[in-house]
């Protein structure tokens, strides 16, 4: 397997709150989903959110077209939210059906624009979903035909993005720990695949693409990046050698078939801190940026493989 020669990394932005979310346009901008702004530029202006909900946790953050941002709130309320240019907070989808978007992780578009959500679980708090067995996540398409629940009876799902063939909808679901994909078919999904299940301490969060068809995953808890290729072979491209903390919190995991909120924050206190996202960026798509929850600052690295342009690239 061959072994990345990744640059050193660097950090760029500061001050950040739960720095969950981060994505990169061809124009050189970087953008971050933050705590009390919803969604900044790095580098910009701060402007704190204007009527979000009182449990509004930003999570995932898409990039419309107009430059206006979809927040998806991990918070219990839940839903999908729009960041106005004035900085305003507006619901956009709270509901599907009779079933209310609790603990939303994460939203994304399409080549169309159209909408692809997924919700962590219907649980409160979401902590009770923190299990092995975990089934309570679904996956919400919106489309011109309106919303609907198109995948459901998920472990724990995470972020979301489609392939670069547009023929798969791919998904980490985090406490079941797999790597997922489902077939689209006119805008339906069919049966789910696993295309990797993650081992000691890896906990799937953030995910997207390389030019070369694999997926490049990063893993809460254990504060590792992988990189997944085609023909479902792993290779760590960045980890922390706290292999002690790791290996408890997998014996906790493997005993109890479960995870405590405490083991999951436990990642918050080793260097990369807690990983959760990662956009490539630059002029040739050859800079890694990560996502952090526990950080103020976004870690980087230089790739020596180029990353696929994302739908927003040209936003």
């Amino acid at each position: 397997m061959r072994a990345l020669d990744i640059s050193p990394i660097e950090v760029i932005g500061q001050d950040l709150k739960r720095p969950e979310s981060v994505l990169a346009t061809a124009s050189g901008a970087i953008y971050v989903s933050d705590l009390v702004c919803g969604a900044i530029r790095i580098g910009g202006a701060r402007h704190p959110m204007i009527g979000a909900p009182a449990d509004f946790v930003p999570n995932g953050i898409a990039l419309l077209p107009n430059g206006e941002f979809l927040i998806a709130n991990i918070g219990p309320s839940g839903g999908v939210w729009k960041l106005t240019h004035d900085h305003r907070i507006e619901p956009v989808l709270l509901r599907v059906g009779d079933q209310d978007l609790t603990s939303t992780n994460f939203v994304c578009l399409d080549n169309q624009h159209d909408l692809w959500i997924t919700v962590s679980t219907r649980l409160l708090p979401r902590e009770r979903s923190f299990r092995r067995d975990a089934k309570e996540g679904y996956i919400v398409r919106v489309d011109k035909r309106g919303a609907r629940i198109v995948a459901d009876g998920l472990g724990f799902l995470n972020e979301c993005q489609i392939d670069p063939s547009n023929r798969w909808l791919y998904v980490n679901e985090t406490f079941t720990r797999r790597l997922s994909r489902f077939p689209i078919n006119n805008g339906e999904l069919g049966h789910r695949e696993t295309v990797f299940e993650f081992g000691s301490g890896d906990f799937p969060d953030g995910l997207t693409f390389d030019s070369e068809g694999a997926v490049w995953v990063t893993c809460v808890v254990s504060n590792r990046l992988l990189r997944v290729t085609p023909d479902g072979q792993a290779e760590v491209i960045l980890g922390t050698p706290d292999l002690e903390t790791i290996d408890q919190i997998e014996r906790e995991y493997q005993a109890t078939g479960r995870i405590t909120r405490a083991s999951v924050n436990s990642g918050n206190d080793r260097p990369l801190r807690n990983i959760s996202s990662l956009a490539f960026a630059g002029p040739y798509l050859r800079t890694v940026i990560l996502g952090c929850i526990a950080g103020t600052s976004l870690p980087s690295f230089r790739s020596p493989i180029a990353g696929h342009p994302p739908v927003h690239w040209k936003f």
